[in-house]
């Protein structure tokens, strides 16, 4: 069994801890307007947002899962590990796309976006090579 390299479960602990803190402060409405998305207060926006729970949630507790797996050698880890990176660059595209369309491109939201789309493509190619092929 391949170990996860420590610069991946760095960033999935960072990132899958990230997912829970942000639904955490949307949930308990902690974060100020100023530092919310454009038209934060309006109804549509607010659903959509929302509908990214299910999705992050998911990714986290994959990546939590496969790291936990990967601690213990458990080959189950690479197909947890891809299904969590898959789901997290889905959510990141997902949010781009979306601004991309609106024509909204305020940096504070496309960042981390960026971030959470880009960085499963530097290690999906090799976990792909190095995972066992079920037979």
């Amino acid at each position: 069994m391949m170990s996860v390299p420590r610069s991946l479960s760095l960033l999935l602990l960072v990132t899958d801890l990230g997912f829970i803190a942000y639904w955490s402060v949307i949930a308990l409405h902690l974060l100020p307007p100023e530092l919310a998305f454009n038209d934060y207060r309006n109804p549509l926006l607010v659903a959509w947002n929302w509908s990214f729970a299910p999705l992050d949630l998911l990714a986290s507790a994959c990546g939590l899962w496969a790291l936990r797996l990967a601690g213990r050698q458990d080959p189950r880890a690479y197909t947890v590990l891809i299904v969590a990176l898959v789901l997290t660059c889905c959510a990141g595209l997902q949010a781009i796309s979306f601004w991309a369309i609106r024509g909204d491109f305020e940096l504070g939201w496309w960042l981390p976006n960026l971030f959470l789309m880009l960085y499963p493509l530097w290690f999906l190619p090799a976990l792909l090579r190095s995972t066992p092929v079920a037979r």
